[in-house]
C-alpha cells in the first residue's frame, strides 16, 4: 500500500515542475447540491489533467541509462499527452501509444511534443504495443499500476486535505484506479473520517468489476469516455480501492456528459467526461448521506475540445 510519507516525498520532488492547483468552494454547486460543495481543479495542471503529477514522478525517478533509452506510454488521451509533454520538458525521448478512438486533440499534442506515436485499434492491442516496446528496451511509464506514479497522483489528495475545508465524502473518477488509490491513501492518513467515492461510466467499469469479483478482471470496453476505459485494474490499485474506498459508483455515459453541461454552467469549469461523472454521482451521494454532506469533488481534467462536447451531446439530445 502507498503510504502517506511517499506520497510527501513525491510532492516535495515533482513541485518545481508542476502547478498546486486550486482548492475552492462552489457556489454554483453547493447551490445545484443542496450542500457545500469544494472542487480541486486538477483540470488547471499542465497538460490539462492531474496525469502530469504521476508521469513527472516517474520520469524523475529514471536512472541515467533509462533516460537513455526513453520511455512509453499506452493511453486513452491524459496519461500520453502527459507523458509526452513532461518527457519533452525533462529531455526523454518518449513513445505514446494510444487507441484510434482517442481525442484528436490528444494525438496531436503528443505529435507537437515530437513524441513517437503509435495507434491501433483498441486499449487491449495498445496495452500489448506498449509491452512489446517495453521488452525491446523502453522504459514502460505504466498509467496506473506502479507505486511511483500512484504516489504522484496522491499529491491531489495531499493538497486536497491540506486546502479544503470541512469534508465528508470525496468524489473520484476512476479508469484503471491510480487517481484513487492516490487520493484515497494521502485522504485516508490525513483526514481519517472523509468517505472516498469512485465514479465509473458504464462500459468502462473496471474496478466496479473487479470490486465484485474479488480481484481484477477482463472487461468490455464501450463506455464514450476514452480517458477511463482500462481493460482492467491492477492488484494494486484494486486492493487500494477495495480496502480505502466506500464504494464506485456506475452513471451512463448521457449522465456524465450532462455533467459536462452543468459544471460549465453552474461551476463555471470546462471538463471532460471524464469529470463530468463526478456531478451525477455527486447527486447520489447527497441523497445517500444526506443534508450535513459537505462533498469534495476531484475535477480530474478538462481535455475535450468544444466540438467534441457539440457532438456528444447532440448524440444523446442534450440540448439547452
Amino acid at each position: 500500500m502507498i503510504g502517506i510519507s511517499q506520497i510527501e516525498t513525491t510532492a516535495e520532488r515533482i513541485a518545481g515542475h508542476l502547478v498546486r492547483t486550486p482548492t475552492v468552494p462552489s457556489p454554483g454547486l453547493s447551490a445545484l447540491l443542496g450542500v457545500p460543495v469544494t472542487a480541486k481543479l486538477e483540470l488547471l495542471q499542465r497538460t490539462g489533467s492531474f496525469k502530469a503529477r504521476g508521469a513527472t514522478a516517474k520520469l524523475l525517478s529514471l536512472d541515467e541509462a533509462e533516460r537513455a533509452a526513453g520511455v512509453v506510454a499506452v493511453s486513452g488521451g491524459n496519461h500520453g499527452i502527459a507523458l509526452a509533454v513532461m518527457a519533452a520538458a525533462l529531455q526523454v525521448k518518449a513513445t505514446v501509444v494510444m487507441p484510434r478512438t482517442a481525442p484528436a486533440r490528444s494525438l496531436r499534442i503528443a505529435e507537437e511534443t515530437g513524441a513517437s506515436l503509435h495507434l491501433t485499434d483498441g486499449m487491449d492491442e495498445a496495452f500489448a504495443t506498449a509491452a512489446r516496446l517495453r521488452d525491446e528496451g523502453l522504459t514502460l511509464v505504466h498509467p496506473f499500476d506502479d507505486p511511483v506514479v500512484i504516489a504522484g497522483q496522491g499529491t491531489v489528495g495531499l493538497e486536497f486535505a491540506q486546502d479544503a475545508g470541512p469534508l465528508t465524502d470525496v468524489l473520484v473518477s476512476v479508469g484503471g484506479g491510480g487517481l484513487i488509490a492516490g487520493v484515497a491513501a494521502a485522504l485516508r492518513a490525513l483526514r481519517p473520517g472523509v468517505r472516498v467515492w469512485g465514479v465509473e461510466t458504464e462500459g468502462a467499469q473496471a474496478m466496479s468489476q473487479a470490486l465484485a469479483a474479488g480481484g481484477p478482471v477482463a472487461v468490455d470496453l464501450s463506455s464514450i469516455v476514452t480517458t477511463l476505459s482500462a481493460p482492467s485494474v491492477s492488484q494494486l490499485t484494486y486492493e487500494h480501492a477495495r480496502d480505502l474506498v466506500e464504494e464506485v459508483l456506475v452513471v451512463p455515459d448521457r449522465a456524465a456528459v450532462q455533467g459536462v453541461l452543468d459544471l460549465a454552467e453552474h461551476a463555471k469549469v470546462w471538463t471532460e467526461p471524464a469529470a463530468g461523472c463526478l456531478l451525477p454521482a455527486a447527486h447520489l451521494v447527497r441523497e445517500r448521506v444526506g443534508a450535513d454532506a459537505r462533498l469534495g469533488l476531484v475535477v480530474c481534467g478538462g481535455n475535450a475540445s468544444a466540438t467534441d462536447i457539440a457532438q456528444w451531446a447532440d448524440r444523446f439530445g442534450l440540448h439547452r
